[in-house]
């Protein structure tokens, strides 16, 4: 249960809440009087900068899930007396992460799931931040292999999208789904993914929601094979592409790789997940033992380039696969967490 709150902190709240969906509204009625684009080409071919778009963030606070991994660590680790532990996990649970949505949320329970995390946002005055993850064949195998089928995915969006209409929200739609496409054990996902992911976009930037498609990193695919992925999913109907996402990339390695990649797309929007990034790449992508939590999320809209935000989207201290004596992908792992927390600048 939420403890009451001070009468004229309600009214500030309340202000901020109706300028945020007044701004997302803005940003519906104005993608809906855009064209659309035109068919997506298997190349990457250098196109003429879009004319500006409206603001992707609703808001320029971000939305701090009060249900994470790490906020249900903190609260029985405190219930257990471990005061220090608590502690470290406190520092991941009161940093502003992005909602992952994937086949565990599915009908009534994905709509409850968005209207919740939609109310909590509004009443923080807040831009939630929502990853899709649930394209069939997902990880192609790997640690964190699922997904729907692909008759159930695009019905699936289309929750998603209508429920989240009007509430300003961003999505960042399916981490690794085109640069895993170079990889050999992704043979043959192309044909299905790739419709899948650009009537997506079409769904979610039709609702008026500021959608990203996955960008890589900078250690994956080169800018130019990386940017003709990106048309093939029609990233010009889209609002950019983001990238780093549950990786280790420094924040500047990433705006450098970025700032290539949008040069190849027609100059679109990005943005960074810097959860994890605080040391930068040590070596591996899966539980790496050197690395620390990465620098404070915010919007970076206004400040005239075309990074939108630097992000928390990957959640600290759920584990990347059963590697580096970690459990599971996606399961929290309190060692891992602390790890983290301990090695953090700041």
């Amino acid at each position: 249960m939420r403890r009451p709150v001070v009468l004229a902190l309600i009214a500030v709240v309340a202000v901020l809440a109706v300028v945020a969906i007044g701004l997302g509204l803005a940003r519906q009625a104005s993608l809906n009087a855009q064209p659309a684009a035109s068919s997506p080409t298997p190349t990457a071919t250098p196109v003429p900068s879009a004319a500006p778009l409206p603001p992707a963030f609703a808001s320029p606070r971000l939305y701090l899930d009060p249900n994470t991994e790490a906020a249900a660590a903190q609260k029985r680790l405190q219930q257990q007396g471990d005061t220090a532990a608590a502690s470290l996990a406190a520092r991941i649970a009161g940093v502003p992460t992005a909602v992952w949505l994937g086949e565990w949320f599915q009908g009534d329970r994905l709509v409850t799931e968005l209207r919740n995390d939609i109310a909590d946002a509004r009443a923080q005055g807040a831009t939630p931040v929502f990853v899709s993850y649930g394209i069939p064949n997902r990880d192609c195998g790997g640690y964190s292999k699922g997904g729907l089928s692909a008759d159930q995915y695009l019905p699936w969006m289309r929750t998603i999208a209508s429920t989240l209409k009007g509430s300003g929200a961003v999505v960042l739609l399916e981490p690794d789904s085109l640069a895993m496409l170079s990889s050999s054990k992704c043979a043959g996902s192309a044909e299905v993914r790739l419709p899948l992911l650009r009537s997506s976009v079409d769904l979610l930037e039709s609702a008026g929601i500021a959608t990203y498609l996955d960008g890589g990193n900078a250690r994956w695919l080169s800018a130019t094979d990386q940017a003709a992925w990106l048309e093939r999913a029609d990233v010009q109907r889209a609002h950019g592409f983001f990238t780093n996402v549950s990786n280790f990339d420094t924040t500047q390695r990433e705006r450098d790789y970025a700032g290539k990649l949008s040069s190849k797309i027609g100059w679109k929007h990005y943005v960074i997940d810097v959860s994890r990034n605080g040391n930068g790449w040590t070596g591996t992508w899966c539980n790496p033992p050197g690395a620390a939590l990465g620098e404070t999320p915010r919007v970076t809209e206004g400040d005239g380039g075309k990074l939108d935000a630097l992000l928390w989207v990957k959640h600290p201290g759920v584990s990347d696969g059963s590697c580096n004596g970690g459990p599971a992908a996606g399961v929290w792992w309190q060692q891992g967490a602390e790890a983290l927390a301990t090695k953090a600048k700041g």
